[in-house]
């Protein structure tokens, strides 16, 4: 019988299936159904466990450092190998690998796959050794052009250089990291990757409670911890590597390695990517420039702002993307139209369904959860409002914010960067423009304000650009799915903002137990008023469990 199977497969895949008993690549993932929303509940799960800790670690540092000038010097210095990181690794690489090597798994067969992801992973070891050794040498030209308000404060602009250049070389174990979690989840296989970023935050921890005490500058503890951090997400793949027969071989021939016909196409797709990322971090830069000249602690009210603001975006929007990306490349692979738009069209409803209520939490709890979160220790009142109002305007723009994280890889499956760039560019001069009009009237919650609209006009365009190039169809029933969503919206407004405004979150400083619990009761009451209105309503869940191959 298993003669007989073999016999059905093509002459490549006979060879290697022979081959100490290795099973097919490609084959036994590509015929078994996933079915998506387990595979959602399994990346969500993982990453609820990674920003709950850190959440910890935010708490930690709030109360260690508060909003000062040693923690604007921290996020400032953490900001430029985060940036680069988007630009290398998470953001123009894994856009421009991912569907490249799903296409090499589904078409090519196993050794093929395995030489491409040997290849990239020279190419892309010893480039950014390279890029970290000059980025070392010159940390002081680069935090002044990230922060140039720091230069004002001598002692915050000398830590942030010498932060930057011990975080420097993360990049180098984050990119590998990508390329790793890329390869695994090509093979459908999600855990590990989830889990990765548990150990950054693992590693922050450790150094804040046992580190940070016992070294003369404190705060340096947290920089040494971003190196352990990110050895650690690059080791934590090595097994599920190993399972797949896909662990990296770092050659020394960097030529060689460039010659690979598959990394030529990788970089080629990658240069409209990085372009494309470009644009979002060049407008990161700028607002960091701006927050940096507002006064001390806007930096840090942003940063914790953006802790809470990524929660939701990473729960939904990165997890939703991690398990789209490949499944939309086979379908692209496979040439199924209906398949893709399907896929597409189950990663909005959810991400309405989910998205939508935590949109409200940020707008109308922003102050709720900031005092529960970070309001001890050092972490003032002031600090709570200012935050407050950062995480506010966040959530008029959260929908957006993940909903990019479904549309893009609409275009990305399909190998077509450049859209998304042109999207990208308008978005940057649109998100600037707002800046000049909004800081002026609400200051650093102006800044977070306009990347919440921009992200709300990325959205759009990339929605309507699937539509124009009919890349997606809507199934029936939005009406219905609308109605729905936005009666039990209203009713959970109203509600989260007679809770916020009926208790003194601050004045509970001196009651943090009764504080958390009150959230958290708070919180389960939310959710369950919001499912059981649109249960009420004839609200379809089962259209959720989607299987897909």
């Amino acid at each position: 019988m298993q003669s007989a199977n073999r016999a059905a497969l093509p002459a490549s895949e006979r060879s290697q299936s022979a081959q100490s008993g290795r099973r097919v690549a490609g084959a036994p993932y590509n015929k078994r159904p996933m079915n998506l929303f387990r595979a959602l509940l399994t990346v969500s799960g993982f990453t609820l466990l990674s920003r709950v800790t850190g959440l910890i670690r935010e708490t930690l540092i709030a109360r260690a450092f508060g909003a000062s000038l040693y923690t604007d010097a921290f996020y400032v210095a953490f900001r430029i190998p985060n940036l680069l990181r988007r630009l290398s690794a998470e953001g123009a690489f894994a856009q421009a690998f991912v569907p490249i090597l799903a296409e090499f798994k589904n078409s090519k067969g196993h050794d093929p796959t395995k030489a491409l992801v040997d290849a990239m992973s020279t190419v892309l070891t010893w480039g950014l050794v390279v890029l970290s050794i000059i980025g070392m040498a010159g940390a002081s030209w680069v935090v002044f052009a990230v922060a140039s308000g720091l230069a004002h404060e001598g002692t915050a602009y000398g830590l942030a250089v010498d932060m930057t250049r011990i975080m420097f070389p993360y990049i180098v174990f984050i990119s590998m990291t990508t390329l790793a979690s890329g390869v695994l989840n090509t093979y459908k296989q999600f855990s590990l990757p989830a889990f990765a970023p548990v150990l950054l935050n693992v590693s922050f921890i450790f150094a804040a409670v046992f580190v940070a005490p016992y070294l003369k500058m404190p705060v340096y503890a947290l920089a040494y911890a971003v190196i352990v951090g990110g050895i650690l997400q690059l080791l934590v793949q090595v097994p599920g590597l190993k399972k797949i027969d896909m662990v990296p071989r770092i050659g020394l021939s960097f030529p060689r390695a460039l010659a690979h016909p598959g990394v030529k196409r990788v970089l080629l797709k990658m240069v409209p990517a990085t372009f494309a990322v470009s644009v979002g971090q060049l407008s990161l830069i700028i607002n960091t420039n701006i927050a940096s000249n507002i006064g001390q602690g806007a930096v840090s009210w942003i940063n914790y702002a953006d802790r809470l603001m990524e929660f939701p975006t990473a729960l939904l929007g990165a997890a939703l993307g991690t398990i789209l990306l490949p499944s939309l490349s086979k379908a692209h692979v496979d040439a199924d139209n209906v398949e893709y738009s399907a896929l597409l069209d189950w990663g909005l409803r959810i991400t309405f369904l989910l998205a939508a209520p935590s949109a409200i939490a940020l707008f109308f709890f922003a102050e709720p959860l900031t005092a529960t979160l970070f309001h001890y220790g050092r972490f003032d009142n002031h600090s709570v409002v200012m935050v407050g109002r950062a995480l506010s305007a966040y959530g008029i723009g959260l929908v957006g914010l993940i909903l990019i994280k479904i549309l893009a890889p609409g275009f990305y499956a399909k190998q077509d960067i450049k859209t998304p760039v042109k999207i990208a560019v308008f978005v940057l001069v649109m998100t600037q423009v707002s800046n000049y009009v909004f800081v002026p009237i609400f200051s650093h919650a102006g800044l977070t304000l306009s990347i919440g609209l921009g992200a709300l006009a990325n959205a759009g365009l990339l929605f309507l650009g699937l539509r124009h190039r009919k890349i997606y169809r809507p199934s029936p029933g939005w009406l219905r799915f609308f109605a729905q969503l936005i009666g039990a919206c209203l009713i959970l407004a109203g509600t989260m903002h007679w809770v916020a405004i009926n208790f003194d979150w601050i004045g509970m400083r001196a009651t943090p137990f009764l504080r958390v619990a009150l959230l958290g009761a708070s919180l389960v009451v939310f959710a369950a008023l919001y499912f059981g209105i649109l249960s009420a309503m004839g609200f379809k869940y089962a259209y959720f469990k989607r299987r897909t191959l």
